[in-house]
């Protein structure tokens, strides 16, 4: 993309900007973390899911709802957004970037799935959720930053799919107190946790942990998967990236360091800790790709067929030289101490 004017104009992209200021501390943390180029249609998109989110929550009728958003995507696809600053601004990142439309609406559907309150009977079920409210944003922020490979493109799948079991093994407790679970039912009924007694009634127990302390080791076995594709993105892309990894890898150690109890108390981890998991990122410059790639999960395949099968834009900027920003990074992961957020949501 050549410039800022060539994807929207400067007051669609303040409104988008004002939107990620108010909104997720941690979505806003990554889009930072990455180089400058990137803050603006990273804005773009964020403001899109944040508007997109809102109006399903907000909707008396989520079917209802999702037909409305469906019919936007169906304007911004064919160049025309409807007159909101979100829908224009994100129109011409859709543009600029390539960006197939299987990829909001999947993020769609999985923002449908959320206000039915659905529950998921398996691991696969809620690998299938978190592609959508997950995979979706880490395959549209690989796209942000140029790439398009298909092993990059999994893997950038990966690490959004680990982030999204993270954040519901970290908050079993305050999902519960909403009326929400996400954890795979199955696991739960195997343990003797009645899933329809800890949603009347969210009390730990020894058998609960268990249950998240597997889905911990699934998201792990995901992180390692996901620094495959590190060594594929632009290399000032690649210590942003390698951070996300490893202070979102290291929530799950704090939740198993409090017993793996994420019913009554909620894991954190210190600015310390992440100062230090920000230095360990700066590894990912030296990491060589895998020889033999693992094949996409088969949750997130559709997302990286949908971006093979879409033809790259012809206008790219080359990737800038990695800024030094540790400093300030460090300093804005131990803001978000007590509100971590989510990546995407």
């Amino acid at each position: 993309m050549a410039g800022r004017s060539d994807m929207t104009n400067a007051e669609d992209l303040a409104v988008c900007h004002r939107l990620l200021s108010g909104g997720s501390k941690s979505f806003r943390a990554a889009s930072l973390l990455l180089p400058a180029r990137i803050a603006d249609p990273a804005a773009a998109l964020y403001a899109f899911c944040r508007v997109a989110d809102d109006e399903i929550d907000e909707a008396a009728a989520t079917q209802e709802a999702l037909a409305g958003l469906y019919r936007r995507l169906d304007d911004i696809y064919a160049g025309r957004p409807q007159a909101h600053a979100a829908d224009r601004a994100f129109a011409g990142v859709v543009t600029a970037f390539g960006i197939p439309r299987v990829l909001p609406e999947a993020l769609l559907e999985g923002f449908a799935w959320d206000a039915e309150g659905r529950h998921y009977r398996d691991l696969a079920a809620l690998e299938d959720y978190a592609a959508r409210v997950a995979a979706t944003v880490g395959a549209m922020m690989t796209l942000l930053m140029g790439v398009r490979d298909p092993v990059a493109m999994a893997r950038a799948c990966d690490l959004g799919v680990a982030m999204q079991l993270t954040n519901i093994a970290r908050d079993v407790g305050e999902d519960a107190r909403n009326g929400r679970l996400y954890l795979p039912l199955d696991w739960m009924r195997q343990e003797g946790v009645n899933p329809a007694e800890f949603l009347a009634d969210p009390v730990f127990t020894p058998a609960l942990g268990r249950v998240v302390q597997r889905l911990l080791d699934a998201a792990d076995a995901l992180y390692a998967r996901s620094e495959q594709g590190i060594p594929l993105l632009p290399r000032d892309c690649r210590a942003g990236i390698g951070a996300a990894r490893h202070v979102y890898a290291e929530i799950g150690r704090a939740v198993e360091r409090q017993g793996l109890d994420s019913v009554s108390r909620r894991a954190t981890v210190s600015g310390r800790r992440k100062a230090w998991l920000l230095a360990r990122s700066m590894a990912a410059l030296a990491l060589r790709p895998a020889t033999e790639a693992a094949p996409p999960l088969p949750a997130t395949r559709f997302l990286v067929d949908a971006v093979s099968a879409t033809p790259a834009p012809q206008d790219r900027a080359a990737p800038q030289r990695l800024p030094d920003r540790i400093a300030w990074a460090v300093e804005l992961f131990d803001r978000l101490d007590h509100d971590p957020g989510q990546f995407a949501r």
